[in-house]
């Protein structure tokens, strides 16, 4: 026991043979006690004052005086405790040891000498029951000391776990705050642009108020009590530019119910036309019917004179016999008796007279009247032999005019049904055949004018160019071009030819709404009899099973870039009817095979690249279209490339149209990448060129593309307004000012085929405005898919599909969640987020509602489930910070889905609030809010809670008006064919002059 004491007590720095220099303090106080106790007791006066001469100034503390053995051990301990709690249980450099032994002891720190002295008598000294027991001490004191420690150490992992939690509280808090950032961003963003409107209303009141005091300048006078800035006046000022709106919009319904009228006296004239034309022809037939009954009695006529004929003959020759009897009376008496016989049949069918016994005389004088009669007879058969052939030849006549007749209303149903089936035969059709002559065109096997000619019949749907096709679909392919090349000859073109350029179409590569643009547009242009194509790259990721007869040409089109030309393969085939050409471009860097279409970091380049293949093509195809629409930034290049490049090689017959769908994204880049697709860096990187308003050493391909364009628009009238201003233009607001003469906003349509309730195949039930009982069954099957509640029928079902970004105002998406609940409606989301901590929040609620009745969020996008969620909602919310045109607002709309959003962009452009007295019944089509906050949407809501709960028939008549709105892409079509064909038009005359 004394051995490992003695060890403890090495471990603790003494030494039994030889000691360390200094050992640390604070661990030898209890043996310097010990020490100090032995030696008041063993050494003698003298050595005392010898040590009391050494260390004159040193003193020993108190509670080392002469003591009982028990008080040293209690003091020991007591000093060990001590030593251990001052070093905060942990343990202590000799330093720190130091100052506490000379604070608290009074004892001055021992040289190394005088240490090794006081440890040898200590050990000589001290007798074995004294070292144990101080030992026992000292090791119970290290227990305590371990326990300390222990429970120190327990303490500090509870401190450090609520360290951490209060760190992942500070996280989760931090994640918060950011996401309020960027809320309040957009807020400060919509309050900037709800402090440009006002702006740009005050300085209309500005200019209305001119407008008015010099107008009411000469009635100063008689009105002069009026102040033409109170209320009074500017309210009347309102209603004035009203009623002047509310004429011009009667005028505009007039006129349209006037074009209706006629429409409808045409289609009257037409069915009159068409009754009298049947009544003529049953008229045709009837006197047809009664030239054949004509025909046969005529027949039967015709045998009746024949009959007579032949009596009058036999007649005839039996007076001839009686003559001859009379004048040789040498006849036989037998033969007399046979004349007798016939001449007494002849008497009996003439006369009861007995023509035996007149005389001579008289037989002659019988004869004559006789023969008088049978010349009378055979007049009226000539007479009647010439009007029957009369009226056979009247007849044939008629019947060949008949027959003529019905060989032209033959022919003419032959050629309306050869019309009408050319005007029904699919586009898909057409384009196939014009894919035909471009392929044709481009490996050199026909003229650029034939292609021109035999375009152009495609164009009209000639059907000689349709009987072509079908003839020659067994020939070569050098019989078909021959078969062709004998149809053309000059025609004159019914429609505009243009060509799309842009980076999406739906449905075979779509981001956006881009996508449905192009195709939309496309098709509605086609109908309108306009030649449309579509000039697209080809993604490896695009979806191919979507695209008609796609193939590659046999030609490869060579475009510039980075100082030499690259090879592109060219594909063509048609989607949805409407012809489109891929570009492939060989190249290197494998622009368009990277598994998704943006986001790159090259993107600048390859949609440069591509911009300047897609103009070689036309260019190389020798195409002379009438107008190239390009389509936001990665097609903006377009515009300059024609102009600065092409133009001066002849190619120079189109005008160039630029749509910017959202002006959040201008695609700038330094200056120095312009070069690659060829064109003067130096040239175009000015202030009134493509140089970036904001950065003097990038370019902006949407700038340059509103500087180059000869139209630029926007996709609808209100965000037209707001780019124009600081926050909505996105540092263009200057170029959209200076361009104005050309910039409009024309509202996107809908594919109303894609999108139709009544032929939908993704919902459970079709329906239509007439018959909205299908509606019904589509919100029961909504609520069976997703588990929600279903014992409430009229419970208002909610609907939102979104992404989930700043822009459609998440923070008031998640409000509307619990709003709905809390207006006892039902509420399903569907979309999902890019924002990391915007997802994560949603998945949280997604989460907390996971088995709730009345909520369910559906984190991705499913286009089928989203058909479905149209036709089940009875309400829509869309309460985005700022949107160009938004297409959701339509579809709801479209399916009966009633919209509540807020009046921004498109949305104040296509749903106008039920209460709004300004604006006609029979527009007003939802709920709308003005402030982006929660109070705002939420007096929308409840607003649309009480209509629908309280007045279940206005709200049925409201959804009806709803599905029988027009958001088709016609009207929009019509808008761009204007902008196109006014712009045509002042080229030509331009050129003319």
């Amino acid at each position: 026991m004394a051995s490992e004491a003695c060890s403890l007590v090495l471990g603790r720095g003494l030494s039994c043979t030889k000691p360390r220099a200094r050992p640390p303090i604070a661990r030898l106080r209890p043996s310097l006690r010990v020490s100090g106790k032995m030696r008041n007791r063993n050494l003698s006066s003298q050595q005392k004052r010898q040590q009391a001469k050494r260390v004159p100034s040193r003193q020993f503390p108190l509670n080392m005086d002469t003591q009982s053995h028990k008080n040293n051990n209690s003091e020991a301990q007591e000093s060990s405790v001590a030593g251990i709690s001052r070093s905060g249980e942990k343990t202590i450099s000799s330093d720190d040891a130091d100052s506490d032994i000379n604070r608290e002891m009074n004892v001055a720190v021992l040289t190394p000498e005088e240490t090794n002295i006081v440890i040898e008598n200590d050990v000589r000294q001290s007798h074995s029951s004294i070292r144990l027991e101080d030992l026992i001490s000292m090791i119970r004191n290290a227990e305590k000391n371990i326990l300390l420690l222990n429970q120190a150490r327990i303490h500090a992992l509870k401190e450090l776990d609520k360290i951490l939690s209060e760190k992942e509280a500070l996280q989760a808090e931090i994640n918060n705050l950011e996401m309020k950032l960027a809320e309040t961003d957009a807020r400060i963003k919509v309050a900037a642009q709800e402090k440009i409107n006002v702006e740009l209303l005050e300085r209309q009141l500005e200019k209305l108020k001119n407008e008015m005091s010099s107008k009411n300048s000469v009635k100063e006078g008689k009105h002069g009590i009026l102040d033409r800035e109170s209320p009074l006046v500017l309210e009347l000022n309102d209603l004035r530019k009203e009623n002047e709106f509310l004429k011009d919009d009667i005028q505009t319904l007039k006129l349209k119910l006037a074009d209706v009228s006629e429409t409808e006296e045409h289609v009257s004239l037409l069915g009159r036309e068409q009754s009298a034309l049947k009544a003529s022809f049953r008229e045709l037939q009837s006197q047809f019917a009664n030239a054949q009954d004509d025909v046969s009695k005529l027949d039967s006529l015709q045998c009746e004179c024949k009959g007579l004929s032949i009596k009058v003959e036999n007649l005839q020759a039996l007076f001839d016999n009686a003559r001859q009897k009379l004048d040789h009376p040498s006849l036989d008496l037998q033969q007399y008796h046979e004349l007798q016989k016939k001449v007494d049949k002849l008497e009996a069918s003439i006369t009861e007279t007995n023509m035996s016994k007149f005389p001579s005389e008289k037989f002659h004088h019988f004869d004559e009247i006789l023969q008088q009669k049978i010349d009378i007879l055979e007049k009226r058969l000539q007479e009647s032999d010439l009007e029957i052939h009369s009226q056979i030849e009247m007849f044939q006549e008629s019947v060949r005019e008949f027959h003529h007749t019905l060989t032209k209303l033959k022919e003419e149903s032959e050629k309306r049904s050869q019309k009408s089936s050319l005007e029904n035969m699919p586009w898909e059709f057409w384009s196939r055949l014009l894919l035909i002559i471009e392929g044709w065109l481009l490996e050199k096997k026909i003229s650029p004018n034939d292609a021109k000619l035999l375009r152009e019949m495609i164009w009209k749907k000639d059907a000689q160019i349709h009987d072509a096709f079908l003839a020659s679909r067994s020939k070569n392919e050098h019989e078909k071009v021959a078969t062709f090349l004998k149809l053309t000859y000059s025609r004159k073109s019914p429609g505009l030819h243009i060509i799309h350029i842009a980076a999406e179409m739906a449905p075979v590569a779509k981001v956006g709404g881009l996508g449905d643009v192009v195709s939309g547009l496309g098709k509605a242009l086609q109908r309108k009899g306009h030649l449309v194509e579509i000039i697209l790259p080809k993604y490896d990721c695009m979806e191919h099973d979507l695209i008609t007869d796609l193939k590659a040409l046999d030609v490869v089109v060579e475009s510039y870039f980075d100082g030499r030309t690259f090879k592109n393969k060219i594909w063509i085939g048609t989607i949805e009817g409407l012809p489109v050409y891929f570009i492939e471009p060989h190249h290197p860097a494998k622009f368009f095979w990277r598994g998704k279409y943006y986001g790159e970091h090259d993107d600048f380049k390859r949609f440069s690249f591509f911009s300047r293949a897609a103009l070689e093509l036309l260019y190389q195809a020798g195409k002379k279209p009438d107008i190239i629409h390009c389509h936001d930034w990665q097609t903006a290049f377009v515009a300059p490339l024609y102009w600065d490049i092409y133009a001066a090689k002849g190619f120079n017959s189109a005008r160039i149209c630029f749509t910017c769908h959202n002006f959040e994204y201008q695609g700038t880049a330094p200056a120095s990448e312009l070069a690659s697709c060829g064109l003067n860096v130096h040239h175009l990187n000015r202030p009134d060129r493509m140089q970036d308003n904001s950065a003097h050493d990038k370019v902006n391909p949407v700038k340059g593309a509103i500087v180059f364009s000869n139209i630029v628009t926007t996709v609808s009238p209100t965000y037209a307004q707001e780019v124009c201003t600081i926050e909505g233009g996105r540092g263009l607001h200057e170029t959209l000012k200076s361009s104005s003469k050309k910039f409009v906003g024309v509202l996107n349509g809908i594919d109303t085929d894609a999108w139709n309730p009544s032929t939908d195949n993704y919902i459970r039930v079709q329906y239509s405005a007439d018959d909205l009982q299908g509606k019904a069954e589509n919100k029961d099957a909504l609520r069976k898919l997703l588990k929600l509640s279903s014992s409430k029928v009229t419970q208002p079902l909610v609907g939102c599909i979104t992404r989930l970004v700043p822009q459609k105002g998440v923070h008031l998406i998640r409000h509307a969640i619990y709003r709905t609940l809390e207006l006892g409606g039902q509420f399903v989301l569907l979309g999902s987020s890019p924002v990391a901590h915007i997802q994560q929040e949603f998945e949280g609620i997604a989460n907390h509602f996971q088995s709730h009745s009345h909520v369910r969020l559906l984190l991705k996008y499913d286009d089928a489930l989203s058909h479905l969620i149209y036709a089940a909602s009875d309400m829509f919310i869309i309460p985005s910070m700022f949107e160009p045109c938004g297409l959701t607002q339509m579809i709801a709309m479209r399916y009966g889905s009633v919209p509540i959003v807020r009046k921004t962009g498109g949305l104040n452009d296509s749903v106008f609030d039920i209460d709004d007295n300004t604006v006609p019944v029979q527009y007003r089509n939802g709920f709308t809010f003005i402030t982006p906050n929660e109070q705002g949407l939420s007096n929308a809501m409840e607003r649309a809670f009480q209509y629908c709960i309280r007045s279940p028939e206005s709200w049925q008549q409201l959804v009806q008006r709803d599905m029988r709105l027009d958001f088709s892409w016609n009207s929009s079509a019509t808008q761009y064919e204007e902008l196109y064909e006014r712009s045509v038009a002042r080229a030509r005359a331009t050129t003319r002059v």
